[in-house]
């Protein structure tokens, strides 16, 4: 059998990657951008020369696939030489990531605006750093790359402004965990612009400005990080059906609408634990999994995926954000009866040094009783907490479950009553 693979980084035998980087951390990006001193291929997993010397794998960098013809199973490309290339398939697999979204508007195109999502951007960025002495810079968005990169370039001593067209800072946060995180930006010297329209970008010598109507902003790099868009126009063009926001349809299998095509990654959608809807949300952990479970079924062991719960965290200076599940919104959105409470309390026991402020939302279902999300925002224990109701989601927990469950408590690192457990408690009384 002839198992061809479009991609080579977390998802994706004969490999086609259109760059000359297959195996890489590219959420470690950020961080690495953050240390001037830091190469950016230490963030290299395996090199590709490990993939063809020690794992015999047929791995081709630099042949971009332009083409899938499913009546004769066969790929067809170019190589970086423009040469021409057509390969035959049994099985294959298209695990084409996903890109950001660059807007339509005059000077996106100009030299110092870039975007983050490959270690080619990554390499382009500090590159641009380091020749032009970058002292200020603008980001437009302020999503989770947004905000990584806001701490890693205010961590290089770079002034930073953040802007966005929306009014609403974290718009699926709860209002309050979001005002803590903005306050945490803010205090590190970060301007926050909301609710403004970018209309143009200028470049004037090392300067670029950001126009909006009501509103210059001036560095000498612009970081666009408004988000990102699954690469699934190979697979649009070929005839296989897209789902939510236009990511390649999978079924629990990964398998496409075609017998012979998987998709996998940031390309391709996901069932949805808790909504039981299709969803995209393009993050490492399903990528990886996602990549396992086409290698079982490919191989002749049928291996079906749960879905996700949209488990998400990350850091903001000295604050860490945490997620799971649904949103007030989201929930309403996807026909629940949602509740909230949103409580404020402290990381550890009381009389035990060092504690810290913890902010944490949980959400419930009023019709069933059952836990539907939480949210977290703290300098400690944020991240390591939200792994139990990410849990609770996968085995459809209700609140009343949750609120019973034997978390463990010492001083140092919890009050008695776990806040989770204390925000689950005050949840029942409104369910």
């Amino acid at each position: 059998m002839q198992f061809v693979i479009i991609g080579g980084d977390a998802a994706g035998v004969i490999v086609l990657e259109q760059t000359t980087d297959v195996s890489y951390s590219a959420c470690g990006m950020p961080y690495n951008i953050a240390d001037a001193d830091r190469e950016m291929d230490d963030l290299v997993v395996r090199h590709a020369r490990v993939f063809r010397e020690k794992q015999g794998i047929d791995l081709r960098t630099g042949h971009r696939v332009e083409s899938i013809d499913r009546d004769s199973k066969k790929v067809k490309g170019k190589n970086l030489r423009g040469e021409e290339f057509g390969i035959s398939y049994d099985k294959l697999l298209i695990a084409t990531g996903a890109s950001p979204i660059m807007p339509d508007l005059p000077g996106f195109d100009v030299p110092g605006v870039m975007a983050l999502k490959s270690l080619e951007d990554g390499k382009k960025i500090k590159d641009y750093m380091r020749a032009k002495d970058v002292k200020k810079a603008v980001i437009i968005g302020m999503g989770y790359i947004a905000l990584e990169m806001c701490e890693a370039l205010r961590a290089r001593g770079i002034e930073v402004d953040m802007v966005k067209p929306r009014p609403v800072f974290l718009p699926w946060m709860a209002e309050e965990l979001a005002s803590a995180v903005k306050e945490e930006i803010e205090n590190h010297g970060v301007g926050i612009h909301t609710g403004h329209k970018i209309e143009r970008i200028e470049a004037e010598g090392n300067t670029l400005r950001v126009i909006c109507p009501d509103l210059v902003l001036e560095g000498q790099m612009v970081l666009a990080a408004i988000g990102v868009k699954p690469n699934s126009e190979l697979a649009s063009k070929s005839g296989l059906e897209l789902g939510p926001s236009g990511a390649i349809a999978v079924d629990r299998t990964l398998k496409t609408n075609d017998e012979d095509i998987y998709a996998a990654g940031d390309c391709a959608d996901a069932y949805h634990v808790v909504t039981k809807q299709k969803a995209w949300v393009p993050l490492a952990l399903r990528a990886n999994r996602a990549g396992w479970a086409v290698a079982d079924n490919v191989t002749g062991k049928k291996t079906e995926l749960q879905g996700i719960v949209g488990s998400a965290i990350f850091k903001v200076f000295d604050l860490e954000v945490a997620r799971t599940g649904l949103s007030v919104a989201e929930a309403e959105k996807s026909g629940f009866d949602p509740v909230e409470v949103v409580i404020k309390t402290r990381s550890r026991a009381h009389a035990h040094p060092g504690s810290t402020t913890i902010h944490l939302q949980i959400v419930g279902d009023k019709k069933s009783g059952r836990l539907l999300g939480m949210q977290i925002v703290g300098k400690e224990g944020a991240v390591h907490r939200i792994k139990a109701p990410s849990v609770a989601l996968h085995s459809k927990m209700t609140v009343e479950a949750f609120s019973q469950c034997d978390l463990a408590y010492a001083p140092p690192f919890s009050p008695t009553w776990d806040p989770m457990l204390t925000a689950a408690n005050q949840l029942l009384k409104k369910l």
